[in-house]
């Protein structure tokens, strides 16, 4: 199918126009070819390497990924990586690809063409996204990315941390119809909302894009643990990449299109290097979900099946950078050389004056709300560092727990479900990663520290084996860190890690001395009531062992559960909540000897 752009090429022309009268004044620099990284590939090492046959139609891919609602920068260079300068670059790099005044026409007469793609987790749960959610639709960020005109969003797996209903919402934000959104392993018959936008051509397997009167196919595919790590509700999900691509591949050459680019969210880079193995035809693959610095090696280069050097590329993620990979094309549509970098997003770019205006102004002041408002105040630093939380107790983690516990006990009558015994909280649901000083801690730090959507559940009733299933789950990924690591409350739990996955527990006893588990041995009685966040309790994060089991969620997000149960403490005291460093020190996952 045709991509319709009409509307965008004219917006586009508009652009070329705008930034060709500033750099005739003087006002716009030429961002540097290379970029950080940008080796040159192929026959010829490339465009630029005095090879005497010239292409027929240079391709140059823009790219991006993992955005993830980071809309201003990193904290020690706050003004780099925002979203406003990133824009602004997107559009300055557009417009040189293109050839600026020559209209695609580079010199003696070669073509050249552009796509800009942004390969998966375009927003992610935390203060900023918040901002979205408060406001309703139109969402900031995709006000932010509407504006820029890219020809594919692939669906990544944050994309449904909050459910297929927002995600529809979120695609609903873009203003036109030309803003399409890739997946074809997903299959949306049993989401009314996604299929709707399906049904409108707004969610598509891929799409064909003309430049230049070449035509430019797009595959667009979302990681098959999508049910593990997100939220797609009745999304079906097809795990055989490889036949799905290689179908719109061969469909796509049956049509005439020659040129053929898979936009992928496979979590990490190297499974796409694994699947350029196993296709053929495909010119180039553009990844996301991993966060790969690549920019030393820029592109990384897999052999497809007969042996044709393919080139693969991403980014860090957060508007950091914009990737830029160069494909060149022989008349017959072979890659005959390809190039690039990572083009980084500084603090001496001009900002996007619209971004600028309509998405980063605004949220900046909510998030300046939310940093005044003071929830409680801390004697101790409380610990979110990722690879703490993912691998041992932390006090912050415990605070957690005790805050789910909290607030599932004080609503579970409401409810009509018993109160629970015992809280767990994954670590990968902590997502500050810092140590929160000691002193105030703010509306905006329980936003980053609990940044999903996740609802307070209670599952009652859980099996004794089952509840020891899930403290062994937690403990899987030791000594490494690992997201399903969990935090309890209510339970005191001891293993060894030398043990064999399984088989870790030792002791795990309540709080009110009844034991669980007994030097390794499940001890018969009567089940557990657990709350947890509705994420685990849906067996997500490799928790399926509540999968069996009924769970109520009591309408507490919990964001919510934390800011509550900090407000209740008034004082994070040292005597309650030091952070347990020492494996001496830890009261609650104590590791033995």
């Amino acid at each position: 199918m045709q991509h319709p752009s009409s509307g965008r090429r004219s917006r586009r022309m508009l652009v070329a126009i705008l930034a060709a009268l500033l750099v005739s004044a003087g006002a716009v620099s030429p961002v540097d070819a290379g970029g950080r990284g940008g080796g040159g590939h192929g026959p010829g090492h490339g465009p630029g390497h005095g090879r005497p046959d010239r292409p027929d139609f240079v391709l140059t891919v823009l790219h991006n990924n993992d955005g993830e609602s980071d809309l201003f920068g990193p904290a020690d260079d706050p003004e780099a990586g925002t979203i406003s300068r990133f824009g602004h670059l997107v559009q300055r790099l557009r417009w040189q690809a293109t050839g600026g005044p020559f209209g695609g026409w580079g010199w003696f007469g070669t073509k050249r063409g552009v796509v800009t793609i942004s390969a998966g987790d375009n927003f992610l749960a935390g203060a900023e996204w918040q901002a979205s959610l408060d406001r309703g639709v139109p969402y900031y960020d995709a006000v932010a990315l509407d504006h820029l005109d890219s020809d594919a969003f692939v669906i990544g797996n944050h994309e449904f941390d909050f459910g297929p209903e927002v995600l529809a919402n979120f695609i609903q934000s873009f203003r036109g119809r030309d803003d399409v959104f890739l997946s074809a392993n997903l299959d949306f018959s049993q989401e009314p909302s996604l299929q709707t936008l399906v049904d409108q051509g707004r969610i598509r397997p891929s799409v064909v894009v003309r430049e230049r009167g070449e035509r430019i196919g797009i595959i667009g595919v979302t990681t098959p643990e999508l049910d593990e790590v997100s939220s797609p509700g009745d999304t079906i999900i097809d795990d055989d990449l490889v036949g799905i691509i290689q179908g719109e591949v061969d469909r796509m050459r049956r049509a005439g299109i020659d040129k053929i680019l898979v936009a992928s969210h496979l979590q990490d880079i190297t499974n796409e290097l694994e699947l350029v193995t196993q296709l053929n035809h495909v010119d180039a693959v553009i990844g996301g979900g991993g966060g790969e610095d690549i920019s030393a090696s820029y592109p990384l280069v897999a052999n497809d099946v007969d042996g044709t050097p393919v080139p693969v590329v991403t980014v860090p993620g957060d508007y950091d950078d914009v990737g830029r990979l160069v494909l060149e094309f022989d008349r017959r549509g072979n890659v005959t050389g390809f190039s690039g970098g990572l083009v980084p997003v500084t603090a001496d770019l001009p900002q996007n004056w619209f971004i600028r205006r309509h998405v980063e102004q605004p949220v900046e002041q909510y998030l300046q709300e939310l940093a005044t408002t003071v929830v409680a105040t801390s004697e101790v630093g409380l610990n979110g560092v990722r690879d703490d939380v993912r691998s041992r107790e932390t006090n912050l983690g415990s605070i957690m727990a005790d805050a789910h516990l909290s607030a599932a006990r004080s609503r579970a009558a409401e409810f009509g479900v018993p109160e629970p015994q015992v809280a767990l909280q994954n670590g990968g649901g902590i997502r500050n990663n810092s140590v929160i000083p000691a002193g105030d801690v703010t509306a905006l730090d329980t936003y980053a520290i609990a940044a999903f959507s996740n609802a307070i559940s209670i599952i009652p009733d859980v099996a004794r084996a089952d509840l020891r299933a899930a403290a062994e789950h937690g403990l899987a990924g030791l000594p490494a860190p690992a997201g399903s690591f969990a935090h309890w409350a209510g339970v005191r739990i001891e293993y060894r890690v030398d043990n064999p996955m399984g088989s870790r527990v030792v002791n795990m006893v309540l709080a009110d001395g009844t034991e669980i588990v007994s030097d390794g041995v499940v001890v018969d009685g009567p089940g557990v009531t657990v709350a947890t966040i509705d994420f685990l309790a849906q067996g997500q994060d490799g928790y399926d062992m509540f999968e069996p089991y009924d769970f109520t969620t009591i309408g507490v997000a919990y964001q919510q559960s934390l800011a509550s149960y900090l407000a209740s403490l008034g004082t994070v005291t040292a005597e309650q909540y030091a952070d347990p460093a020492a494996p001496a020190d830890r009261e609650r996952i104590v590791p033995l000897p």
